[in-house]
């Protein structure tokens, strides 16, 4: 509760060392929605050791990484021509909570991970990360790309291949860790990666690759997958193939070169890079010429990734806002207390919420997928480019708004609002723009049906009415409306599955989030007279205590 005297105006409230988890109350009862009792029940301690992680020690690490970029090393003090990056210690510890005490990116992949006899689910992978880049990002790119690697190593690859590699892509062990990476991008094949121009030359069982890429995150991983045309290779994507490319052959290293690392806006902690393939030993991966169906299958995963790290960087953003609202006076009174400040805050409130639902939807499907359900694999496919797109969208503003409830502090470096708006931007750039993914979401609708299975999926709500509307103009949108299609969709599934989430809660006693959908249907789908006072009354959402249904 709330407590019934505001605070003395003294310092800028500072929220460093609160729980992540704890201050986010509904999250637990959230994730009993779609997690096992028992999974649901076990998970919780280690829910709440990694929120009192993210909001103290992993803050204050990120910060530091943050300001100490990696440093590429081209040679040895003694002359050796030998290529190393060297990384600040801060961010080493920052990789060993999230790759060993967690397991984050090993979890779905054998069992034994956080003391669990079975790989755990999708839902558990992302109720975890969701709060690790809470606190910190550039980690979680290697985390998705080790991860993703190993689901697509272990889906086309030769079993040998498989057999050699995966134990270093799932261990937990820093020491004997094989982390992965993904190296697609080319300055002339970036979003038209038809136009891929390294190749690859057959050399017996083995392959060489020859060419430049051009942004590489995690740039000195232990294994990448790369996308090659054989000389033989049709123009386009048909022509592509898909290679495993191991930084290191029998001990010496493999023979491409990092040419610099790149200084971005955001996850300034994360090497990214430029690299030339020289001849490169790789093993094919799958089919050749299905390099491009393939690799898909990493990008999206990246994609539904990037949409957990939107989500988790609107949740930070919102709990940093309600902190400095809860604790800061002025005019003798809270901000919370405000009006207009309350309006602020729920439009905060409302992509954050709407992301975390449809995330949460798209992971249980995505479970049910990987067990060989068809209709549930067609709404993985269209839900991964919506949530790719909008929520990586609405987090680069919601994580602009919060700055400005701090004011003139949250412009600081010393807190974490700066870094959230410059992380939150790549989401929209990452894995493809914003105009290339919104494009995919209409491509997923008529190339593969995957509308019919999702609203069926949805269908019974209050909403519904709304979701047909979103649905029936996404299927006959042209490419110049792909973004406004994707958007009206995005919040109809979003408002329809808070819906349900809201039906099972409120028979616990609690209807926020029949609430919410209420707020997401109001505010991002009804039609609005901009000289007009909305209409209902969402305040008793902000102080996040469960509402009683009526």
């Amino acid at each position: 509760m709330l407590p019934e005297k505001p605070p003395a105006a003294a310092t800028v409230p500072d929220s460093r060392g609160i729980n992540l988890f704890a201050a986010d109350p509904s999250y637990g009862a959230f994730l009993s929605l779609y997690l096992p009792p028992e999974l649901h029940a076990h998970l919780r301690t280690h829910l709440e050791n990694l929120g009192a992680l993210a909001g103290a020690e992993l803050d204050a690490l990120a910060i530091t990484a943050d300001r100490n970029p990696p440093q590429l090393h081209h040679r040895t003090r003694a002359g050796e021509d030998r290529q190393w990056i060297e990384k600040h210690p801060t961010y080493r510890r920052l990789e060993e909570v999230a790759f060993g005490e967690f397991g984050l990116a090993a979890m779905s992949h054998r069992a034994g991970v956080l003391g669990w006899p079975k790989p755990l689910p999708p839902a558990a992978k992302y109720a975890l990360s969701y709060l690790y880049v809470q606190a910190e990002f550039g980690v979680c790119c290697p985390l998705s790309m080790t991860d993703s690697l190993a689901r697509t190593l272990s889906r086309f690859g030769d079993p040998a291949l498989v057999a050699r590699y995966l134990p270093g892509l799932t261990s937990q062990d820093l020491d004997t860790l094989t982390q992965g990476a993904m190296f697609m991008t080319e300055q002339g094949a970036g979003s038209d990666v038809g136009a891929t121009a390294t190749r690859a030359v057959r050399e017996g069982d083995c392959w060489r690759l020859y060419g430049d890429k051009w942004f590489c995150s995690n740039a000195d991983a232990d294994l990448a997958l790369v996308l090659a045309r054989p000389d033989a290779g049709a123009p386009g994507t048909k022509g592509l193939s898909l290679f495993l490319l191991p930084k290191t052959v029998d001990g010496k290293p493999n023979a491409y070169r990092i040419l610099r690392l790149k200084e971005k806006l955001g996850t300034r902690d994360l090497p990214s890079g430029e690299i030339r393939l020289e001849g490169a030993l790789a093993y094919l991966v799958g089919d050749p010429g299905r390099g491009f169906v393939q690799m898909a299958d990493m990008i999206n995963m990246s994609r539904l990734s990037n949409g957990m790290r939107a989500a988790g960087m609107m949740r930070r953003a919102l709990t940093e806002a309600l902190f400095v609202a809860r604790n800061r006076i002025a005019f003798g009174k809270r901000l919370i207390d405000m009006p207009l400040m309350q309006r602020q805050l729920l439009k905060l409130m409302l992509p954050a919420e709407a992301a975390r639902s449809v995330l949460f939807f798209a992971a249980g499907q995505l479970q049910e997928a990987d067990r060989g359900d068809e209709q549930a694999r067609r709404r993985v496919r269209l839900l991964t480019p919506l949530l790719k797109f909008r929520a990586c969208r609405d987090a680069r503003r919601a994580t602009g708004d919060a700055m400005e409830v701090r004011g003139g502090c949250g412009y600081v470096e010393e807190w974490s609002d700066a870094r959230l708006v410059r992380d939150a931007h790549l989401g929209s750039i990452w894995e493809g723009t914003s105009n290339i993914v919104a494009l995919d979401a209409l491509r997923a609708i008529r190339r593969e049906d995957a509308l019919a299975p999702l609203l069926a999926a949805l269908a019974g709500t209050p909403v519904n009415g709304l979701l047909e509307r979103a649905a029936a103009f996404a299927s006959h949108a042209d490419e110049a409306h792909a973004r406004q299609a994707a958007t009206g969709l995005y919040y109809a599934v979003a408002a329809a599955t808070m819906w349900k989430e809201g039906e099972q809660l409120a028979k616990r006693g609690d209807a926020r989030r029949l609430r919410l959908s209420a707020l997401v249907a109001e505010h991002r789908l009804g039609a609005r007279d901009p000289f007009a006072r909305a209409e209902g009354d969402y305040t008793s959402l902000l102080s996040e205590e469960p509402i009683a249904p009526s």
